[in-house]
């Protein structure tokens, strides 16, 4: 029963506020992956630096944080491990020594492939309902809006 002294929009709020439908979406769609990932022995913090980094591309570990969504310290606590580990390696940046880069070893790639076809057949699924269409245009649409809110680097 909504509140008589509250206007309708505040009661609805967080129904139709965006950043809360988007978390809630995240949350809940990540959720039933992460079950898998679980069950494939990895964290679900290793999967997310992992599979940030499976598309070869070296990468800062302050945008291996923020595409990860992951805090920096811990990201590089996981580096450690990982390298030492063999399954990613750390870089020198060609022009700023200020800048470690980090590039996934053929090792990790390996590691990653399977959960990486598991991912893409656990979001064929979740945008199954949607049509093709209706799903590349909301990636085309999120892709945007972390363009226009990503901090500059």
């Amino acid at each position: 029963m909504t509140d008589p002294k509250k206007p309708q929009d505040e009661a609805d709020f967080v129904d139709d506020y965006t950043p809360a439908l988007l978390a809630q979406a995240s949350q809940l769609i990540s959720g039933e992956f992460h079950v898998i990932v679980q069950a494939n022995g990895f964290t679900i913090s290793d999967w997310r630096v992992l599979s940030s980094l499976s598309g070869g591309k070296a990468l800062s570990i302050g945008e291996l944080a923020q595409i990860s969504v992951t805090k920096q310290p811990t990201v590089t606590r996981l580096l450690d491990r990982m390298e030492a580990q063999g399954y990613v390696k750390r870089i020198p940046h060609d022009t700023d020594r200020r800048i470690t880069l980090v590039r996934i070893t053929p090792r990790g790639q390996k590691l990653t492939s399977s959960l990486i076809e598991q991912a893409r057949m656990h979001e064929d699924e979740v945008l199954a309902p949607l049509g093709k269409k209706k799903a590349d245009e909301l990636r085309a649409t999120l892709k945007l809006l972390i363009d226009l809110h990503r901090p500059a680097n």
